[in-house]
Parts: C-alpha cells; sequence; structure tokens
C-alpha cells in the first residue's frame, strides 16, 4: 500500500512512524509513506495557504486553489492504482473499525489534513469522503491521520506477526463486541489472582468464558455495540 499526507507540517509524522510496527511495516516494504507539504503549492510570494472567510469569522480557512494542487500532485505518484482521498475533518463521519477494514483495500491513499478554522467548502468536493476521529476539536488533521495510518497498516497482510491478533480483538465486524480480560504472569499480584479457569488448560470453557466476559464488558462498557 502506498499513503500519500498532504500537511503543512510534515516533520510532525516523522517520530511516530519511525517506531514500532508502522516502522517495521515500512522496513518490510509493506507499506511506503509519503509526504506532500501543501504550502508548495502556494503562489504568492507569502506562500499563502489560508485566508480570511467571507462573511466574517474569526479565524483562518484552507484555500481550495492550493489544496487542489497538492490533491492532484499527489494522485500523478501512483495514477494506475485504485485510490481513495480522504479529509481528515471534525465534520466528518465517524471513524470505526469497519471504516479501517474497508480502506485497507485500497492501494493508494491520500490523506488530507485539514487546519486553522477549516477548510474551504469547495475542498470537500475534491475529495471520496470526509472522516472525524471524534467528536472534539483538534488543532490540525495531522494527528487524526496518524491514527487512520495506524488502524489501517497494522490491518495488512504481514504487518503483525499473527494473522489472527486483528480478528480475535474489540470492534471486529465480524464480532463486535469488547475483547474478553487478558492475564499474564505472576497469576497472584497483590492478592488480585487471576481467574482459575484460564489456568486450567480446558480450552473449551476457557472459550466459553472469554465469550461471556466480553459480553459482560461489552454491556458495561459499550451497550450502543450490542445494537
Amino acid at each position: 500500500m502506498h499513503i500519500t499526507i498532504c500537511t503543512l507540517f510534515p516533520n510532525m509524522f516523522l517520530g511516530p512512524f519511525e517506531d514500532s510496527i508502522i516502522k517495521r511495516a515500512i522496513t518490510k516494504h509493506i507499506v511506503d509513506i509519503s509526504y506532500v507539504n501543501i504550502r508548495d503549492f502556494a503562489t504568492d510570494k507569502h506562500k499563502s495557504v489560508d485566508d480570511h472567510p467571507y462573511g466574517g469569522g474569526i479565524g483562518m480557512v484552507m484555500r481550495v486553489d492550493v489544496v487542489d494542487k497538492a490533491i492532484a500532485y499527489a494522485k500523478t505518484k501512483f495514477p494506475n492504482e485504485k485510490t481513495r482521498v480522504v479529509l481528515l475533518d471534525a465534520g466528518g463521519t465517524p471513524y470505526n473499525q469497519k471504516r479501517a477494514e474497508m480502506l485497507k483495500d485500497f492501494q493508494h491513499l491520500i490523506l488530507v489534513c485539514g487546519h486553522y478554522e477549516g477548510v474551504d467548502e469547495r475542498i470537500k468536493e475534491l475529495v471520496d469522503e470526509e472522516i472525524s476521529i471524534g467528536d472534539y476539536i483538534l488543532t490540525g488533521g495531522e494527528l487524526p491521520a496518524m491514527i487512520l495510518v495506524d488502524s489501517v497498516v497494522r490491518l495488512l497482510p504481514r504487518t503483525l506477526v499473527h494473522k489472527e491478533a486483528t480478528t480475535n480483538e474489540s470492534f471486529n465486524p465480524i464480532h463486535p463486541l469488547l475483547e474478553y480480560p487478558q492475564y499474564t504472569k505472576p497469576n497472584v499480584y497483590k492478592r488480585k489472582r487471576v481467574p482459575s479457569i484460564l489456568l486450567g488448560g480446558n480450552h473449551e470453557s476457557i472459550a466459553k468464558w472469554r465469550e461471556e466476559q466480553s459480553l459482560i464488558k461489552t454491556k458495561e462498557k459499550r451497550p450502543d455495540l450490542l445494537r
């Protein structure tokens, strides 16, 4: 998979993508991540990428002409591949695991990071979809883009050592409950014990217990998933 991130701040991504699973996926050539600096497509001497909103208001709005050129350039990088252009925007569709599963099937993802007080509404006509990572406001789309990349890349074949790791977990589209409680050594810590059923070796009983615990946990913390 190829991921191209259109951003005003490409250096923000260096730390998160240079460690752990994302770094391993890049090293194994499962994914490559590149950046398009939106400011490179500004046309004035000040490299302006935003302006005051028509009609008045506080803050600045990203210009459609500059962002349009950045997206168009990003598309030329892999013109023959199945591509999806995503705008990270607080007003977009809430992101979830089902969406991550869908995005992993594209060969080229172009992620557009909004900033300032938002983007010119016409920019939304240049993308395939708008995604929000939650009902709160951030200073820009860079952090949401990192979250999206992490959630998608881990689903790609060979990224994780055990392919079952992405099926037996919370929010799986086929089994959309929260994951059951997990324990490891020591089996007694500060008088808190690991449930005895997990120590007995009866895999059928363990599977049943995990299913029950998954349902209990979901009812307590995310009853909306049961609907």
